[in-house]
C-alpha cells in the first residue's frame, strides 16, 4: 500500500517573486494582521499597491489575513470583519454589498490526498452581490456564492450556493429562502 510522502511535495501554484512575497508578508503582519485599527483608506492604498482591485467604501477590520493581494478583487460597500482569513492562492472575487463576518475563511487551496506527493489543488472563489458569509463560516475552493445567499455561522460551503438561499451545516445545505422585506 502506498503512503503519503511529503518530502516529495512540490509547490504547484504560480506565484510572484520571492522578494515581493516576503515584502507583502511583512506589510500584512504590520498593517493587517494587527489589532491596531489602521484606517481603511490606508489599507486600500496598500492593497492596491500590491495589485488588488478595491472598490469604494470597503471596511477591513483589524487582524485580517490576506495571502496574496494580487489575487484579490473587491467591489463596493464591503465589510470584512476581524480575524477573516483570505487564503487566496487563486483569485478571490468579492462583488458589491458583501459582508464577510469575523473569523470567516475563504480558502482557495486544498491537497490531492490520492497522490503520495499530496499535490496542491487551487480554485477560485466568487462571492456575488449581497452575500453574507457569517462568523466562522468557511468557503472552499471552486465555490461561487450566488447573489444574496447566506452561509450561516460555522457552516462550510463545499459546493456553489444558490441565489437568495440560506445555508447551514457541514457541508452546508439549504435551510430556507432569504427574503428581504425593506
Amino acid at each position: 500500500m502506498k503512503t503519503t510522502q511529503l518530502k516529495n511535495y512540490k509547490k504547484t501554484y504560480k506565484n510572484k517573486k520571492i522578494i515581493l512575497r516576503f515584502l507583502w508578508q511583512l506589510i500584512n503582519i504590520l498593517f493587517f494582521k494587527t489589532s491596531f485599527p489602521f484606517s481603511n483608506k490606508f489599507k486600500k492604498i496598500i492593497l492596491k499597491t500590491f495589485g488588488a482591485k478595491i472598490g469604494k467604501n470597503v471596511i477591513i477590520k483589524p487582524n485580517v489575513n490576506i495571502k496574496f493581494p494580487w489575487n484579490l478583487i473587491i467591489g463596493d460597500n464591503i465589510w470584512i470583519g476581524e480575524t477573516v482569513w483570505i487564503d487566496n492562492l487563486a483569485k478571490v472575487i468579492i462583488e458589491d454589498n458583501v459582508c464577510i463576518s469575523q473569523g470567516a475563511m475563504l480558502l482557495t487551496g486544498s491537497h490531492n490526498y490520492k497522490k503520495s506527493t499530496f499535490d496542491l489543488i487551487t480554485g477560485e472563489i466568487k462571492i456575488k452581490s449581497g452575500v453574507w458569509i457569517c462568523a466562522k463560516a468557511i468557503v472552499c475552493p471552486n465555490v461561487t456564492c450566488e447573489t444574496h445567499s447566506i452561509l450561516s455561522v460555522g457552516s462550510i460551503a463545499t459546493k456553489d450556493l444558490e441565489a437568495f438561499m440560506i445555508y447551514q451545516g457541514n457541508p452546508a445545505i439549504i435551510k430556507r429562502k432569504r427574503e428581504i422585506n425593506e
